[in-house]
């Protein structure tokens, strides 16, 4: 039995940069495909009783007023599957890459509702950043959704970045999306999965500054239904969108083309759900829908730190938090810059295995408080040794969670720094022996008591038996400095003569 198809032609009115008005399609929908002519291709964005509005995605050559169009009562669809792992890949599906194209597994509507609440799952089970931070303080679960803002060159394509690299071995599908971003950023970060084998893993989206407003507009979505295609089938996806901004900015470019009225900062009244109906397709599926997540980490930039902008509160109120980066504590040297005054994760900590959880559930109140104390005291000449102590301990803190860009930590090689300062073990340690500990206790543990590293993973939580071990394997390791003590020669007496 043959299917009907139906099919429109119209006529194109006007073109104007990347937005086509045209005639004659009196029954379009929003998102329906139009075939332009020539290998151009769009879609519909607005319409009236009388014209359409298309916005190009693909041209192919030269789109001229009188130029017959035709459209199918089709959806727009992105071809989606497991063949796209380790490519670079445009918004519409095409190979950016030196490899042949793709061959997609499936079709996905680009403009699919979210999950419903009956299918979802609670957020519990924690995605590991590898940013000590992070992990301690400001914990990410499976599912969730976390704003990451801050100003230009303070850190928020390292972090994102850092959480890609993070998730090797972990049974994780990375969909990195460059939204307006300039094609030697593009190279760099794909330089860099390449280097540490993320490639295994990721899908790279690009709608880079060189791309149409069209691309750059969609690229989020189909990254969307990329991921949604993983979580169907009970996949774990983290979607990193880098960054937001550029999204906004080309649909404000494009509704000031369409002529609709331009609102708070030029940006058009639907930019909220713009973003919303996106943002709440992350989620944790059900264990009967094959408990699959997909995590979603919107990189947002701010102008002088300001997080009140218009777009950034839209989408501060549709995540289960932000992460803030604060410049000045950047360019202080403290890495990664988080402003944990204003970071939070109103998932909270129940994400965190039980031991993590219990080793750092002060950390950010002493964080906090030790800037307080260190301003307090920054004009003192003389400060009691009691404060003085608090100060050191404070420092060994902060040396232990800065971390360099490209070096994730596992969770449970972090617990082990953590257990260590909470003890007090590293207090007779200076800065630069701490930094070799932070550094080194890493592969000191995976030679060295690697059953004890998988215990702590498969059970999760601080009992007297593992706290007794890891403390055992920490003074084993703080010998050294001991050792390294001791063999220093003695200062030679100075003759009187």
């Amino acid at each position: 039995m043959s299917t009907i198809k139906y099919k429109e032609y119209g006529t194109i009115i006007t073109k104007k940069q990347g937005v086509v008005i045209a005639e004659g399609l009196e029954n379009c929908i929003y998102g329906q495909l139009i075939d332009l002519g020539k290998g151009s291709k769009g879609i519909v964005i607005g319409y009236t009783e009388k014209i359409v509005q298309i916005l190009v995605l693909k041209e192919k050559a030269a789109i001229n007023a009188g130029d017959r169009i035709s459209s199918s009562m089709e959806p727009l669809t992105t071809p989606v599957g497991k063949n796209f792992i380790g490519r670079v890949v445009t918004a519409l599906g095409e190979s950016r890459d030196s490899g042949a194209p793709v061959r997609p597994d499936e079709y996905f509507p680009i403009f699919r509702d979210s999950p419903p609440i009956m299918v979802r799952g609670p957020v519990e089970k924690s995605l590991e950043t590898g940013v000590k931070i992070l992990d301690s303080m400001i914990p990410i679960g499976r599912g969730q959704r976390e704003l990451m803002t801050g100003d230009r060159m303070s850190g928020k394509t390292t972090i994102a970045t850092d959480t890609i690299l993070m998730q090797k071995g972990k049974g994780t599908t990375c969909i990195y999306v460059d939204i307006g971003k300039s094609e030697s950023q593009l190279k760099r970060a794909v330089a860099l999965f390449q280097k540490h084998g993320c490639l295994d893993y990721t899908i790279v989206l690009s709608a880079g500054a060189s791309a149409t407003q069209g691309e750059q507009y969609l690229a989020p979505y189909v990254a969307c239904a990329l991921g949604e295609y993983f979580m169907f089938k009970g996949g774990h996806v983290l979607v990193v969108f880098d960054d937001f901004s550029k999204h906004a900015w080309a649909y404000r470019e494009v509704s000031l083309l369409l002529g609709r009225p331009p609102g708070r900062n030029a940006y058009p009244g639907d930019i909220f759900y713009l973003h919303s109906q996106m943002i709440e397709r992350a989620a944790q599926l059900d264990e009967k829908r094959g408990g699959g997540s997909m995590t979603f980490i919107p990189v947002m930039e701010t102008l002088e730190g300001d997080i009140t902008s218009f777009v950034i509160t839209n989408v501060v109120s549709m995540t289960d938090g932000q992460i803030v980066l604060d410049l000045n504590l950047f360019n202080q040297g403290f890495k990664p810059a988080l402003d944990l005054g204003l970071s939070v994760s109103r998932i909270g900590t129940k994400v965190q295995w039980p031991i993590m959880r219990s080793l750092t559930k002060t950390y950010r109140l002493d964080f906090l408080q030790n800037r307080e104390l260190v301003e307090a005291t920054k004009l003192q000449a003389d400060i009691p040794k009691e404060i003085q102590d608090q100060l050191k301990f404070g420092k060994i803190f902060i040396e232990l969670i800065t971390q360099e860009q490209d070096s994730p930590v596992p969770f449970d090689e972090q617990v082990f720094l953590y257990l260590a300062h909470n003890t007090k073990m590293l207090m007779p340690l200076n800065l630069d022996q701490v930094n070799e500990f932070k550094r080194d206790i890493g592969e000191f543990t995976r030679l060295n008591c690697p059953e004890l590293l998988k215990k702590i993973r498969e059970q999760q939580k601080l009992t007297d038996e593992i706290k007794a071990e890891m403390i055992s394997n920490l003074k084993k390791y703080l010998s050294r400095f001991i050792l390294a003590e001791t063999k220093k020669e003695p200062p030679k007496a100075v003759s009187k003569a």
